[in-house]
């Protein structure tokens, strides 16, 4: 199913600031919420889908390449965030902190009931480059790229933890990752929840550390991954894989792997956004007496006919045999440049047989500020 424009999801106007984008996103939680709408399915997945709209349109660099190239941008027609697919607690980890301490931290409604928050680490994002050649921008691709970062330990599985006995819940907290104070004011009794600061959220405390990571749930190793790259990508652009990055602490969220879109120059096409253009040299005699000229495209080779007479500088266009746009626009045009080759060196024979050429009319320069004129005077008699 087409995912829905982010805007409508959250709301706004593609003008919205991001106070109104962030306002927006706090009333579909709150409307949304797994605790005021029990067993909702249809609930759960529009809170999601308001979690992914926030996580893209909340980010400055992101929203650019989502205004600009909509979600093909965000990496291959996917968002940069699969909130669909991520667990609700990974969501309220990533954005309880708008709600504050008077919605619980995404706890209950009401007397607040239910739901505890414990704080969930997030790894941090990789950056690559990929090096794409024009037919591959033209078709799209998928490339295979070995990364080197942090994965899961495999001895404890992400836990930190040597064993399934250890680790304990936290005494301070009780597991829930956060305290609760209530100090009194001239205002009355105030409530305020923050950070625990015995286990730093997480809820547990490691009694017997795994000796392979040392507690960090995370070894530094390397991963093949392969990248779906869409058509008509461009240089500069950067693209997006969901938790594809770093591997968290103690199985927490992994970070996103953001790939960078770097255009191999092609040795005879020019690239003009989705236009492409070939500069055609071609000798006096074959623009005077008409030729057939070999045209290269991004596939193979195509012959071009040069009319009789044809004068340098002109254009020709053959439709459709440039790049597709990559919201799927089209294709554009392959552009064919005419320019004229002048020998720098002439033998004495060629140069007779031009100074004789010169002596005739048909070459003389007169006549092109005679061919301007009639145009002119044609374009006048239409008006």
């Amino acid at each position: 199913m087409a995912k829905r424009d982010y805007y409508e999801v959250l709301g706004v106007s593609k003008s919205a600031s991001p106070e109104e984008i962030k306002k927006a996103y706090r009333k579909k939680a709150i409307q949304f919420h797994p605790d005021k709408n029990p067993g909702d399915k249809t609930a759960e997945e529009n809170f999601k889908e308001a979690a992914e709209a926030y996580e893209v349109l909340s980010n400055p660099e992101k929203r650019q390449r989502y205004d600009q190239f909509g979600h093909s941008g965000l990496g291959g027609g996917q968002g940069g965030f699969s909130g669909h697919d991520m667990s609700m607690d990974d969501i309220f980890s990533m954005f309880g902190d708008i709600f504050g301490g008077g919605f619980g931290g995404f706890g209950g409604f009401g007397s607040g009931g239910g739901r505890t928050h414990r704080r969930t680490n997030r790894g941090s994002n990789l950056r690559v480059k990929a090096s794409l050649t024009l037919k591959e921008i033209a078709h799209g691709t998928e490339k295979k790229i070995k990364v080197k970062k942090y994965v899961t330990c495999d001895s404890c599985h992400g836990s930190g933890a040597k064993g399934s006995d250890g680790y304990s819940n936290c005494s301070t907290c009780h597991g829930s990752g956060q305290v609760t104070r209530i100090s009194n004011t001239f205002l009355g009794q105030m409530q305020t929840t923050s950070t625990c600061p015995t286990c730093g959220g997480e809820g547990q405390i490691i009694t017997h550390k795994c000796d392979k990571c040392h507690g960090e749930g995370i070894v530094r190793g390397e991963e093949v991954i392969n990248i779906k790259i869409p058509a008509g990508v461009a240089e500069g652009m950067q693209l997006s894989v969901s938790g594809k990055g770093n591997a968290a602490r103690r199985g927490g969220v992994p970070g996103d792997l953001l790939v960078l879109i770097n255009e191999v120059k092609h040795p005879e096409l020019i690239r003009d956004e989705n236009d492409l253009i070939y500069n055609l040299y071609l000798s006096f005699p074959d623009l005077a007496l008409g030729t057939t000229s070999e045209i290269p495209t991004v596939d193979n080779k195509v012959k071009v006919k040069v009319d009789a007479g044809t004068q340098p500088e002109k254009i020709l266009r053959l439709r459709g045999k440039g790049l597709p746009d990559l919201n799927g626009y089209g294709k554009g045009d392959l552009l064919v440049r005419i320019h004229v080759w002048v020998p720098k060196k002439l033998s004495n024979d060629e140069k007779k047989q031009l100074e004789k050429l010169q002596e005739s009319d048909n070459f003389s320069a007169k006549n092109a500020a005679s061919e301007d004129r009639n145009f002119f005077d044609k374009v006048k008699d239409m008006f």
